[in-house]
C-alpha cells in the first residue's frame, strides 16, 4: 500500500506525518519543512487539522485512525499512554501498574522509545518516578514545551 507524507509546521519544529489510506503510521519532528505529497488520503489532512487545533489550544484529544506497529506489550503501553489525562503526567511505573505489569517499568520506557506516533500517542506525558523529564526522542526541551503548552491550555 502506498504511503504518503505531509508536513506540519509547528512552533517547535516541522513535523513529518506518514500514513496511507488506512491511517497514520509515523509522526516525526524533522530538521527542515518540506512540501506535502499531493492527493493525500483523508486521514492526512485530518491529522494536519487536528495538529493545528492542538497547537492553537483548541484540541485536547486526537481522534485519528492509527496504524500501530509493535508487539502486543508495546500496543498495550501505547493504549495506556492515550489514557493519561491531557496536561497531566504519569511515571513509567504508573503505566506499568496500569497495564498489569508492575515490574515492567523499564520495558514501558522501551515501548515509549518505540512509539512512532508521539504527540498523538502522548509519550511526552511520561516522566521519571522522581518527576524528572527523561526519555523523549524528540528532545527533552520539546517534552517540556509540550507539557507546558498543555498546562497553559
Amino acid at each position: 500500500m502506498q504511503t504518503y507524507k505531509a508536513c506540519y509546521r509547528s512552533e517547535i519544529g516541522p513535523i513529518e506525518i506518514v500514513g496511507n489510506q488506512k491511517g497514520i503510521s509515523n509522526l516525526t519532528f524533522v530538521a527542515k519543512p518540506f512540501r506535502s505529497d499531493r492527493k493525500l488520503p483523508a486521514c492526512m489532512p485530518e491529522c494536519l487539522r487536528q495538529l493545528d487545533e492542538y497547537f492553537k489550544k483548541k484540541r485536547r484529544k486526537f481522534s485519528l485512525p492509527l496504524l500501530l506497529i509493535g508487539t502486543e506489550f508495546q500496543k498495550a503501553v501505547w493504549r495506556q499512554l492515550q489514557k493519561i489525562p491531557f496536561g497531566q503526567t504519569a511515571s513509567y511505573g504508573n503505566v506499568a501498574r496500569a497495564i498489569g505489569r508492575p515490574r515492567a517499568f523499564r520495558a514501558v520506557g522501551n515501548a515509549n522509545n518505540k512509539n512512532r506516533i508521539p504527540l498523538i500517542i502522548p509519550c511526552h506525558r511520561v516522566i521519571g518516578s522522581d518527576g524528572k523529564m527523561v526519555g523523549f526522542g524528540s528532545g527533552i526541551w520539546r517534552k517540556e514545551w509540550l507539557l507546558d503548552h498543555e498546562k497553559k491550555f
